[in-house]
């Protein structure tokens, strides 16, 4: 718990001049003038770490509390209300079996009977349970068709249950199905834009269940780190013991801090984790060259290295040309056929601008990435001359493909 310090500043009135003005002087003890000190040290420490400070993340920003976590629900239903856009029932029988499934609750038989309407669509509908969500709490759902449906503007979402994993309903979903996408077609041509055959429907399922789950009585929780390393793992216990002055916190690993609620605490674990989530802490990273072959995407840490290395980039392109020429025989000959002569024009080019740079020991990712621009490099180019220079052991970091 922090303590706070109240001081009093003393005063004497003092006369001066001829006309024995008077005014109010402060007399400064030691422990003010020492104060004063540590006031002006405070501030000058503040300046200087002002950049180390900027560098920190709030604990609350970089970890996951265990057991707090969120829910995942999907659901099976109908959209009705399509013009003419919904499920073929020859070529969704499962549309069908629904529709005659739902009618049939209602107190319509159609079972046996051949219907062929085009505006029911069948659709799987997920949503997102957040945790701690009271019963009776509006939560959004998203909803896919499920056939071959062509568009689901215009529907309505009838009373669809949601599942989570152990069977159990805790939603309800119905509404308005909203999509940004729409199709229209003629006779030879049609536009689609976005996905029409997917949608939203915003606060469009009710809670029926709340999952149990005290918090507040737990003695002890673990704080599960969203990227783990064990440098960042110990710099977030070394904050919260530092800050309440006792044990609290311990690294078990690098995935997990376990945090104690002491015995004489007077709040809960809720108000203990309170206190210490706004704690600044600077996390740690490996490390890791991120790369897609598919996309020539590159992405590299800021603690990336490469020992002293020469690199030399070039292609070779070869270029052919087909400029096929008809020959054909006089006029009034005998005789004679027309052929085609082929005619191919081939030209190389290997690169005569092609540069040799050599990249010294212990060089950053900045120099690194201007080295490479400088040899005029493209970034699926910078994928293999990253691979090589991590086969030739000086890129002193984890490669990892996407």
């Amino acid at each position: 718990m922090l303590k706070t310090a109240k001081v009093e500043l003393k005063t004497k009135t003092v006369e001066y001049g001829q006309n024995n003005k008077t005014r109010t002087v402060g007399l400064r003890s030691p422990f003010q003038r020492i104060f004063g000190f540590a006031l002006v040290a405070g501030l000058f420490f503040f300046s200087v770490s002002s950049e180390t400070w900027a560098k920190t993340s709030r604990i609350k920003d970089i970890v996951d509390v265990e057991g707090v976590r969120e829910n995942q629900l999907v659901g099976y239903g109908l959209v009705v209300g399509l013009n003419g856009t919904g499920d073929g029932l020859s070529n969704s029988p499962f549309t069908e079996q629904s529709l005659i499934a739902m009618l049939e609750r209602l107190g319509v038989n159609v079972r046996g009977e051949n219907m062929n309407t085009g505006n029911v669509a069948a659709v799987m509908v997920t949503a997102t349970l957040p945790p701690f969500t009271n019963q009776g709490s509006r939560i959004d759902v998203n909803v896919s068709a499920l056939g071959d449906a062509k568009s689901l503007q215009g529907g309505t979402l009838l009373v669809t249950p949601l599942i989570a994993a152990d069977g159990e309903v805790y939603a309800v979903g119905q509404g308005e199905v909203n999509i940004s996408g729409f199709s229209a077609e003629g006779d030879a041509q049609s536009v689609t834009q976005n996905v029409p055959t997917a949608g939203r429907i915003p606060s469009g399922a009710i809670v029926e269940r709340e999952i149990n789950f005290n918090l507040e009585e737990l003695q002890e929780v673990r704080l599960a780190l969203r990227n783990p390393d064990f440098t960042t793992s110990r710099r977030i216990a070394q904050a919260i013991n530092g800050f309440t002055g006792t044990p609290l916190a311990s690294a078990e690993n690098s995935a997990s801090v376990l945090l104690k609620r002491p015995p004489d605490y007077q709040g809960s674990i809720v108000d203990l984790i309170t206190d210490v989530e706004l704690l600044p802490v600077q996390p740690d990273q490996p490390a890791k060259v991120v790369i897609s072959e598919r996309s020539g995407v590159v992405v590299m840490g800021a603690d990336v290295r490469v020992s002293s290395v020469a690199i030399a980039q070039g292609n070779l392109t070869l270029k052919i040309t087909e400029t096929p020429q008809v020959s054909q025989a006089n006029p009034f000959a005998d005789q004679g056929q027309t052929v085609v002569v082929p005619r191919s024009d081939v030209s190389a080019n290997v690169g005569e601008d092609v540069k040799l740079a050599v990249l010294d020991s212990g060089v950053t990712l900045q120099e690194l990435v201007t080295s490479l621009n400088k040899l005029g490099v493209k970034p699926r180019d910078i994928i293999t001359i990253l691979q090589a220079i991590k086969t030739a052991g000086a890129l002193q970091a984890e490669i990892e493909v996407m």
